[in-house]
């Protein structure tokens, strides 16, 4: 607890306002991350592979993008910041652990921007949603990643959307938003990578499957190159009776 305690105190202090009531949250998923990181070790191996394979071959590595750069536990930065001549993460949150190990890294070509990425303000303001429209004015822009973010969209914009019940929003905000970002990927006019969990299942000591569900709410995503399991809560993290198991595909 008094890890968590100055892991939040310290994010806090470096995070904008605007973004400040999401650092407990991403707090929450760096101390799930410690307890769970020989479970998720070979999720995390799994990415960082995809994201290699996916600049495996460049002939320009000028600019390299990072949606949802979170932890940096699945994000290969080494390689990253050893072949681009600059990268930029973009995450509403950077956690103080995240940026002191940058520092320790020096990593002086990596760059750090706080974003909301969903395109849910620009839904309710009534304009197109846009959300990595942004992008277009990126120079040099010669690799994007989406790591492990578009779910956590979902996820995002479901709860917002029930919380506000803001009037205007479409019944399908959900929907529109993650297709929003699965098009705003295919869009760009440079290599892409899209990795992302796209459903969950709750497995008992048996083997038996008690829940499922689409976490891209019937949004169909590109096919993917590869896929894998991760166990996002193992047995003993949210009860001694049930697993939670994430489906997750790679995009290249």
């Amino acid at each position: 607890m008094i890890a968590e305690a100055l892991q939040y105190l310290a994010t806090a202090a470096l995070t904008g306002s605007a973004h400040r009531r999401f650092v407990r949250y991403s707090v929450s998923l760096w101390s799930r991350a410690g307890r769970c990181s020989r479970d998720w070790a070979s999720h995390e191996a799994n990415s960082k592979e995809a994201i290699s394979a996916a600049i495996s071959g460049l002939s320009q590595r000028r600019t390299a993008v990072v949606l949802g750069s979170g932890l940096l536990r699945d994000v290969p930065i080494e390689d990253l910041a050893g072949s681009f001549d600059t990268v930029v993460l973009v995450d509403l949150v950077h956690l103080a652990s995240v940026r002191l190990g940058l520092k320790g890294k020096r990593y002086r070509n990596v760059r750090l921007i706080e974003r909301d990425l969903s395109g849910y303000d620009d839904l309710k303001a009534g304009k197109d949603a846009e959300p990595l429209g942004f992008l277009r004015s990126v120079p040099y822009l010669d690799f994007v990643v989406s790591a492990n973010l578009l779910s956590q969209i979902g996820r995002g914009v479901k709860r917002r959307y029930e919380a506000e019940a803001s009037p205007g929003m479409p019944a399908d905000t959900v929907e529109c938003l993650i297709a929003a970002h699965i098009q705003g990927l295919a869009d760009l006019p440079c290599r892409t990578c899209l990795v992302t969990d796209i459903s969950y299942a709750v497995i008992d000591l048996t083997g038996k499957v008690h829940e499922e569900a689409d976490l891209l709410h019937g949004v169909k995503p590109p096919d993917g190159k590869a896929s894998w399991d991760w166990p996002v809560a193992p047995f003993g993290e949210e009860s001694r009776d049930y697993t939670i198991v994430h489906k997750v595909i790679a995009a290249l």
